[in-house]
Protein backbone atom coordinates (compact mmCIF):
# COMPACT_ATOMS: atom_id res chain seq x y z
CA UNK A 1 0.00 0.00 0.00
CA UNK A 2 1.78 3.14 -0.70
CA UNK A 3 2.66 5.29 2.43
CA UNK A 4 1.45 9.07 0.74
CA UNK A 5 -1.50 10.54 2.09
CA UNK A 6 -4.48 11.01 -0.67
CA UNK A 7 -6.55 14.12 0.64
CA UNK A 8 -9.84 13.90 -0.38
CA UNK A 9 -11.25 16.89 -2.61
CA UNK A 10 -14.51 17.21 -0.39
CA UNK A 11 -12.00 18.62 2.84
CA UNK A 12 -9.80 22.04 2.39
CA UNK A 13 -7.62 23.03 5.15
CA UNK A 14 -6.31 19.57 5.53
CA UNK A 15 -2.69 19.67 7.56
CA UNK A 16 -0.67 16.58 7.51
CA UNK A 17 1.89 16.27 10.64
CA UNK A 18 3.84 12.94 9.95
CA UNK A 19 6.38 14.01 13.00
CA UNK A 20 3.24 14.06 15.94
CA UNK A 21 0.31 11.84 13.97
CA UNK A 22 -1.68 12.77 17.26
CA UNK A 23 -1.35 16.20 17.03
CA UNK A 24 -2.55 19.91 15.07
CA UNK A 25 -5.43 18.17 13.01
CA UNK A 26 -7.42 20.55 10.53
CA UNK A 27 -10.45 21.85 12.00
CA UNK A 28 -13.71 20.34 11.43
CA UNK A 29 -15.29 20.69 8.10
CA UNK A 30 -19.22 19.67 9.70
CA UNK A 31 -19.96 17.10 6.72
CA UNK A 32 -20.85 13.71 7.22
CA UNK A 33 -22.12 11.30 4.76
CA UNK A 34 -24.29 9.20 6.68
CA UNK A 35 -27.88 9.82 5.91
CA UNK A 36 -29.73 6.71 7.94
CA UNK A 37 -32.06 7.38 10.48
CA UNK A 38 -30.66 6.09 13.87
CA UNK A 39 -32.23 3.17 15.44
CA UNK A 40 -31.33 2.49 19.24
CA UNK A 41 -30.00 -0.86 19.13
CA UNK A 42 -30.51 -3.65 22.03
CA UNK A 43 -27.96 -5.59 24.68
CA UNK A 44 -27.64 -9.09 22.22
CA UNK A 45 -29.20 -11.60 24.03
CA UNK A 46 -32.11 -9.62 24.88
CA UNK A 47 -33.93 -9.72 21.62
CA UNK A 48 -33.66 -12.23 18.83
CA UNK A 49 -34.71 -9.59 16.27
CA UNK A 50 -32.10 -7.60 14.26
CA UNK A 51 -30.90 -5.74 11.71
CA UNK A 52 -26.66 5.45 1.38
CA UNK A 53 -25.23 7.63 -1.48
CA UNK A 54 -22.38 10.03 -0.14
CA UNK A 55 -19.38 12.25 -1.16
CA UNK A 56 -16.93 9.56 -2.80
CA UNK A 57 -14.21 10.43 -0.24
CA UNK A 58 -10.96 8.28 0.07
CA UNK A 59 -8.81 8.34 3.62
CA UNK A 60 -5.15 6.74 1.73
CA UNK A 61 -4.36 3.29 4.38
CA UNK A 62 -2.24 3.73 7.90
CA UNK A 63 -1.83 7.97 6.96
CA UNK A 64 -2.86 10.01 10.12
CA UNK A 65 -5.02 11.64 8.20
CA UNK A 66 -7.98 13.17 10.15
CA UNK A 67 -10.78 14.67 8.97
CA UNK A 68 -14.54 15.38 10.37
CA UNK A 69 -16.09 14.40 8.33
CA UNK A 70 -46.09 -24.86 7.85
CA UNK A 71 -42.87 -22.23 9.17
CA UNK A 72 -42.85 -19.13 8.91
CA UNK A 73 -40.90 -17.52 5.99
CA UNK A 74 -37.80 -15.85 6.72
CA UNK A 75 -40.13 -12.52 4.98
CA UNK A 76 -42.53 -12.51 7.34
CA UNK A 77 -40.09 -12.62 10.41
CA UNK A 78 -38.06 -10.11 9.29
CA UNK A 79 -41.32 -7.63 8.80
CA UNK A 80 -42.04 -8.17 12.50
CA UNK A 81 -38.77 -7.37 13.49
CA UNK A 82 -38.69 -4.66 11.58
CA UNK A 83 -41.87 -3.35 13.33
CA UNK A 84 -40.77 -4.29 16.88
CA UNK A 85 -37.16 -1.92 16.05
CA UNK A 86 -39.37 1.14 14.68
CA UNK A 87 -41.94 1.09 17.68
CA UNK A 88 -39.73 0.34 20.43
CA UNK A 89 -36.04 1.21 19.96
CA UNK A 90 -35.99 4.51 18.03
CA UNK A 91 -34.25 7.77 19.80
CA UNK A 92 -32.18 10.05 19.55
CA UNK A 93 -28.69 9.86 20.07
CA UNK A 94 -28.57 13.62 20.30
CA UNK A 95 -29.99 13.06 23.79
CA UNK A 96 -27.33 11.64 25.55
CA UNK A 97 -24.38 14.35 27.23
CA UNK A 98 -22.37 15.71 26.02
CA UNK A 99 -18.12 15.29 26.13
CA UNK A 100 -16.72 17.65 28.37
CA UNK A 101 -13.74 20.17 27.05
CA UNK A 102 -10.75 20.71 27.46
CA UNK A 103 -8.40 17.09 27.06
CA UNK A 104 -7.90 16.06 23.65
CA UNK A 105 -8.87 12.42 23.69
CA UNK A 106 -6.57 9.85 21.34
CA UNK A 107 -8.47 6.85 19.70
CA UNK A 108 -6.84 4.29 17.52
CA UNK A 109 -9.28 2.78 14.62
CA UNK A 110 -7.83 -1.07 13.46
CA UNK A 111 -10.01 -2.38 10.48
CA UNK A 112 -9.35 -5.34 8.04
CA UNK A 113 -10.65 -3.65 5.24
CA UNK A 114 -9.42 -0.97 3.14
CA UNK A 115 -10.65 2.50 3.13
CA UNK A 116 -12.62 2.62 -0.18
CA UNK A 117 -15.10 5.35 -0.54
CA UNK A 118 -18.08 2.45 0.56
CA UNK A 119 -16.46 2.31 4.00
CA UNK A 120 -16.05 5.76 4.58
CA UNK A 121 -19.60 6.62 3.64
CA UNK A 122 -20.88 3.60 5.76
CA UNK A 123 -18.69 2.92 8.26
CA UNK A 124 -16.18 5.95 8.89
CA UNK A 125 -18.38 8.71 8.48
CA UNK A 126 -21.48 7.74 10.57
CA UNK A 127 -18.86 6.55 13.27
CA UNK A 128 -17.47 10.18 13.08
CA UNK A 129 -21.30 11.44 13.11
CA UNK A 130 -21.93 9.51 16.33
CA UNK A 131 -18.81 10.91 18.14
CA UNK A 132 -19.33 14.61 16.85
CA UNK A 133 -22.94 14.31 18.47
CA UNK A 134 -21.86 13.39 21.97
CA UNK A 135 -19.64 16.51 21.27
CA UNK A 136 -16.50 14.59 20.25
CA UNK A 137 -14.81 17.22 17.36
CA UNK A 138 -11.82 16.02 16.24
CA UNK A 139 -9.08 18.97 15.64
CA UNK A 140 -10.25 20.13 18.80
CA UNK A 141 -10.95 17.56 21.42
CA UNK A 142 -10.46 14.52 19.64
CA UNK A 143 -7.89 12.79 17.22
CA UNK A 144 -8.26 9.39 15.49
CA UNK A 145 -5.07 7.26 14.47
CA UNK A 146 -6.42 4.60 11.15
CA UNK A 147 -4.77 1.65 10.60
CA UNK A 148 -5.94 -0.32 7.48
CA UNK A 149 -4.97 -3.96 6.08
CA UNK A 150 -6.54 -3.80 3.00
CA UNK A 151 -7.84 -6.87 2.96
CA UNK A 152 -4.00 -8.52 4.06
CA UNK A 153 -4.46 -10.22 7.33
CA UNK A 154 -0.89 -10.48 7.83
CA UNK A 155 -0.54 -7.07 8.27
CA UNK A 156 -2.86 -6.81 10.94
CA UNK A 157 -0.44 -7.72 13.87
CA UNK A 158 2.07 -4.99 12.73
CA UNK A 159 -0.78 -2.25 12.15
CA UNK A 160 -1.93 -3.45 15.84
CA UNK A 161 1.44 -3.06 17.31
CA UNK A 162 1.46 0.53 15.88
CA UNK A 163 -1.77 1.23 17.05
CA UNK A 164 -0.62 0.12 20.89
CA UNK A 165 2.30 2.37 21.11
CA UNK A 166 0.47 5.44 20.40
CA UNK A 167 -1.11 4.63 23.75
CA UNK A 168 -4.77 5.88 22.68
CA UNK A 169 -7.50 6.03 25.52
CA UNK A 170 -9.96 3.49 23.19
CA UNK A 171 -9.17 1.44 20.24
CA UNK A 172 -11.73 0.44 17.92
CA UNK A 173 -11.51 -2.64 15.87
CA UNK A 174 -13.96 -3.20 12.78
CA UNK A 175 -14.39 -7.07 12.14
CA UNK A 176 -13.78 -10.05 13.98
CA UNK A 177 -10.07 -10.58 13.16
CA UNK A 178 -8.85 -7.31 14.46
CA UNK A 179 -11.19 -7.62 17.68
CA UNK A 180 -9.54 -11.23 18.19
CA UNK A 181 -5.75 -9.89 17.70
CA UNK A 182 -6.56 -7.33 19.92
CA UNK A 183 -7.58 -9.58 22.62
CA UNK A 184 -4.77 -11.85 22.77
CA UNK A 185 -2.43 -8.86 22.39
CA UNK A 186 -4.08 -6.53 25.50
CA UNK A 187 -5.88 -7.06 28.45
CA UNK A 188 -5.97 -3.17 29.74
CA UNK A 189 -6.74 -1.12 26.66
CA UNK A 190 -10.06 -0.47 26.11
CA UNK A 191 -11.90 -1.87 23.00
CA UNK A 192 -14.62 -1.03 21.58
CA UNK A 193 -15.48 -4.04 19.14
CA UNK A 194 -18.14 -3.69 15.71
CA UNK A 195 -19.05 -5.98 13.61
CA UNK A 196 -18.61 -8.85 15.07
CA UNK A 197 -21.58 -11.61 14.83
CA UNK A 198 -21.40 -14.21 17.71
CA UNK A 199 -18.58 -12.79 20.25
CA UNK A 200 -19.18 -15.22 22.67
CA UNK A 201 -19.25 -18.33 20.50
CA UNK A 202 -15.60 -16.66 18.80
CA UNK A 203 -14.25 -16.02 22.12
CA UNK A 204 -14.20 -12.31 22.70
CA UNK A 205 -16.40 -12.21 25.28
CA UNK A 206 -17.45 -14.47 28.50
CA UNK A 207 -21.42 -13.35 28.39
CA UNK A 208 -22.87 -10.68 26.31
CA UNK A 209 -24.90 -8.54 29.33
CA UNK A 210 -21.34 -8.20 31.18
CA UNK A 211 -18.76 -9.06 28.85
CA UNK A 212 -15.92 -8.74 31.43
CA UNK A 213 -12.12 -7.68 30.57
CA UNK A 214 -11.53 -4.99 28.21
CA UNK A 215 -13.91 -5.42 25.33
CA UNK A 216 -17.62 -4.54 24.08
CA UNK A 217 -19.03 -3.44 21.13
CA UNK A 218 -22.01 -3.91 18.69
CA UNK A 219 -23.15 -6.28 16.19
CA UNK A 220 -24.69 -5.62 12.77
CA UNK A 221 -26.44 -9.11 12.85
CA UNK A 222 -27.26 -12.12 15.62
CA UNK A 223 -26.58 -15.69 16.40
CA UNK A 224 -28.65 -17.45 13.64
CA UNK A 225 -28.22 -14.97 10.45
CA UNK A 226 -26.48 -17.37 8.45
CA UNK A 227 -29.52 -19.94 8.29
CA UNK A 228 -31.56 -16.88 7.81
CA UNK A 229 -29.97 -16.49 4.50
CA UNK A 230 -30.04 -20.14 3.45
CA UNK A 231 -33.89 -20.17 4.52
CA UNK A 232 -34.31 -17.02 2.14
CA UNK A 233 -32.10 -19.12 -0.41
CA UNK A 234 -34.46 -21.51 -0.12
CA UNK A 235 -38.04 -19.50 -0.32
CA UNK A 236 -37.03 -18.32 -3.61
CA UNK A 237 -35.30 -21.88 -4.78
CA UNK A 238 -37.73 -24.38 -3.35
CA UNK A 239 -37.07 -26.82 -5.39
CA UNK A 240 -33.17 -27.12 -4.47
CA UNK A 241 -30.80 -30.15 -3.28
CA UNK A 242 -27.95 -28.30 -2.52
CA UNK A 243 -26.45 -24.85 -0.81
CA UNK A 244 -22.98 -23.80 0.05
CA UNK A 245 -21.48 -21.89 2.69
CA UNK A 246 -18.25 -19.90 1.30
CA UNK A 247 -15.86 -18.21 4.47
CA UNK A 248 -12.47 -17.20 5.29
CA UNK A 249 -11.67 -19.60 8.82
CA UNK A 250 -9.94 -16.62 10.02
CA UNK A 251 -13.30 -15.08 10.27
CA UNK A 252 -15.67 -17.84 10.98
CA UNK A 253 -14.94 -21.16 12.63
CA UNK A 254 -15.10 -23.96 10.68
CA UNK A 255 -15.69 -26.22 13.45
CA UNK A 256 -18.72 -24.37 14.55
CA UNK A 257 -20.01 -23.90 11.32
CA UNK A 258 -19.97 -28.30 10.99
CA UNK A 259 -21.35 -28.83 14.19
CA UNK A 260 -24.38 -26.30 12.70
CA UNK A 261 -25.14 -28.01 9.34
CA UNK A 262 -27.01 -30.96 10.51
CA UNK A 263 -29.61 -28.75 12.25
CA UNK A 264 -29.56 -26.51 9.44
CA UNK A 265 -30.00 -29.41 7.08
CA UNK A 266 -32.41 -30.85 8.32
CA UNK A 267 -35.01 -27.84 8.76
CA UNK A 268 -34.28 -26.58 5.19
CA UNK A 269 -34.37 -29.92 3.49
CA UNK A 270 -31.31 -29.15 1.49
CA UNK A 271 -27.92 -30.57 1.64
CA UNK A 272 -24.80 -28.01 2.71
CA UNK A 273 -21.31 -27.57 1.56
CA UNK A 274 -18.89 -25.95 3.38
CA UNK A 275 -15.95 -24.29 0.95
CA UNK A 276 -12.77 -22.43 2.80
CA UNK A 277 -11.37 -19.57 1.08
CA UNK A 278 -8.05 -17.69 2.23
CA UNK A 279 -7.93 -15.50 -1.27
CA UNK A 280 -8.03 -15.21 -4.72
CA UNK A 281 -5.54 -18.00 -4.85
CA UNK A 282 -8.39 -20.27 -3.29
CA UNK A 283 -11.62 -19.15 -5.29
CA UNK A 284 -11.17 -20.73 -8.98
CA UNK A 285 -10.60 -24.66 -7.27
CA UNK A 286 -13.49 -23.46 -4.87
CA UNK A 287 -16.09 -22.65 -7.87
CA UNK A 288 -15.13 -25.69 -9.52
CA UNK A 289 -15.99 -27.93 -6.28
CA UNK A 290 -19.23 -25.92 -6.16
CA UNK A 291 -20.12 -26.62 -9.67
CA UNK A 292 -19.13 -30.95 -9.28
CA UNK A 293 -21.22 -30.79 -6.18
CA UNK A 294 -24.28 -29.18 -8.54
CA UNK A 295 -24.44 -26.47 -5.72
CA UNK A 296 -27.93 -24.19 -6.65
CA UNK A 297 -26.75 -21.35 -4.37
CA UNK A 298 -24.51 -19.99 -2.25
CA UNK A 299 -24.19 -17.80 1.08
CA UNK A 300 -21.04 -15.81 1.02
CA UNK A 301 -19.91 -14.72 4.46
CA UNK A 302 -18.55 -10.94 4.91
CA UNK A 303 -15.08 -10.47 5.74
CA UNK A 304 -12.50 -8.54 4.79
CA UNK A 305 -10.36 -10.29 1.80
CA UNK A 306 -13.85 -11.15 0.92
CA UNK A 307 -14.90 -7.67 0.47
CA UNK A 308 -11.38 -6.77 -1.30
CA UNK A 309 -12.07 -9.31 -3.60
CA UNK A 310 -15.93 -8.98 -4.00
CA UNK A 311 -15.64 -7.79 -8.27
CA UNK A 312 -13.81 -10.86 -8.80
CA UNK A 313 -16.16 -13.52 -6.89
CA UNK A 314 -19.34 -11.95 -8.34
CA UNK A 315 -17.71 -12.39 -11.14
CA UNK A 316 -17.10 -16.03 -11.01
CA UNK A 317 -20.98 -15.82 -9.50
CA UNK A 318 -21.66 -15.18 -13.00
CA UNK A 319 -19.65 -17.19 -15.12
CA UNK A 320 -20.80 -20.32 -13.18
CA UNK A 321 -24.14 -19.06 -12.97
CA UNK A 322 -24.27 -19.65 -9.26
CA UNK A 323 -27.11 -17.77 -7.20
CA UNK A 324 -25.55 -15.72 -4.15
CA UNK A 325 -26.10 -14.10 -1.28
CA UNK A 326 -24.23 -11.68 0.87
CA UNK A 327 -23.56 -9.76 3.82
CA UNK A 328 -24.41 -5.99 3.15
CA UNK A 329 -25.32 -4.19 -0.18
CA UNK A 330 -22.16 -3.17 -1.12
CA UNK A 331 -21.47 -6.91 -1.84
CA UNK A 332 -23.85 -6.71 -5.08
CA UNK A 333 -22.43 -4.36 -7.40
CA UNK A 334 -20.44 -7.13 -9.43
CA UNK A 335 -22.86 -9.87 -9.68
CA UNK A 336 -24.73 -10.66 -6.38
CA UNK A 337 -28.48 -11.69 -6.31
CA UNK A 338 -29.49 -10.92 -2.63
CA UNK A 339 -28.27 -9.32 0.90
CA UNK A 340 -29.38 -9.79 4.06
CA UNK A 341 -27.54 -8.01 6.95
CA UNK A 342 -27.55 -5.47 9.55
CA UNK A 343 -27.55 -1.43 9.29
CA UNK A 344 -24.19 -0.76 8.96
CA UNK A 345 -24.34 3.30 9.06
CA UNK A 346 -26.70 2.82 12.08
CA UNK A 347 -24.60 0.40 13.61
CA UNK A 348 -21.03 2.80 13.55
CA UNK A 349 -22.82 5.59 14.81
CA UNK A 350 -24.24 3.74 17.96
CA UNK A 351 -20.91 2.51 18.68
CA UNK A 352 -19.60 6.52 18.91
CA UNK A 353 -21.75 5.88 22.49
CA UNK A 354 -19.66 3.37 23.48
CA UNK A 355 -16.50 5.17 23.11
CA UNK A 356 -17.95 7.69 25.28
CA UNK A 357 -18.98 5.92 27.95
CA UNK A 358 -15.65 4.46 28.49
CA UNK A 359 -13.78 7.77 27.95
CA UNK A 360 -16.34 9.23 30.94
CA UNK A 361 -15.24 6.04 33.20
CA UNK A 362 -17.25 2.69 32.24
CA UNK A 363 -15.32 -0.12 32.08
CA UNK A 364 -15.69 -2.05 28.94
CA UNK A 365 -16.16 -5.04 30.65
CA UNK A 366 -19.55 -3.69 32.61
CA UNK A 367 -21.22 -2.44 28.97
CA UNK A 368 -23.51 -4.83 27.39
CA UNK A 369 -22.71 -6.49 23.76
CA UNK A 370 -25.10 -4.94 21.30
CA UNK A 371 -26.92 -5.99 18.83
CA UNK A 372 -29.04 -4.34 15.74
CA UNK A 373 -32.46 -4.28 15.85
CA UNK A 374 -33.39 -3.89 12.05
CA UNK A 375 -32.10 -6.54 8.98
CA UNK A 376 -32.42 -5.13 5.23
CA UNK A 377 -33.12 -7.15 2.32
CA UNK A 378 -31.82 -5.99 -1.14
CA UNK A 379 -32.30 -7.92 -3.89
CA UNK A 380 -30.32 -6.88 -7.65
CA UNK A 381 -32.37 -7.53 -10.13
CA UNK A 382 -29.45 -6.83 -12.68
CA UNK A 383 -28.00 -10.25 -11.55
CA UNK A 384 -31.22 -11.96 -11.50
CA UNK A 385 -31.89 -11.62 -15.12
CA UNK A 386 -27.96 -12.38 -15.88
CA UNK A 387 -28.21 -15.54 -13.87
CA UNK A 388 -31.98 -16.36 -15.74
CA UNK A 389 -33.47 -15.86 -11.93
CA UNK A 390 -37.03 -15.32 -11.37
CA UNK A 391 -37.59 -13.55 -8.16
CA UNK A 392 -40.90 -14.18 -6.15
CA UNK A 393 -43.49 -11.57 -5.83
CA UNK A 394 -43.12 -12.05 -1.99
CA UNK A 395 -39.54 -11.29 -1.88
CA UNK A 396 -39.96 -8.35 -4.31
CA UNK A 397 -42.57 -6.41 -2.22
CA UNK A 398 -40.39 -7.24 1.26
CA UNK A 399 -37.02 -6.22 -0.30
CA UNK A 400 -35.79 -3.20 1.06
CA UNK A 401 -33.92 -2.00 -2.21
CA UNK A 402 -34.48 -3.47 -5.55
CA UNK A 403 -30.98 -2.83 -7.68
CA UNK A 404 -32.06 -2.13 -11.35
Amino acid sequence: MPDDALVPSSFSGLVIHPQDPLTDRCPPCGSCGCAHAWLRLMPLGLTRSASGAAPEDTLQANEEIEMTSKRPTILESRRAAIVTAIATFAAPLTAQSQAAPGRVRRLGYLSGSAPDPITLRNAVNPFRQGLRELGYIEGQNLDIAFRWADGKYERLPSLLDELIRLAPDVLVTAGPRPAMLVKDATKTLPVVAIAVDDPVQMGLITSLTRPGGNVTGISAAFDGILQKRLQLLKDIFPTARRFAVLFHPDTASPEGLARAVPGWQQSLGVALQLVETRGPDDFDSAFASMARERVNAVAILADAMIWTQRARLGELCLKYRLPSIWGGAAYLDAGGLLSYQGDWPAMFRRSAAFVDKILKGAKPGDIPFEQGTKLELVVNLKAAKALGVTIPQSVLVAADELIE
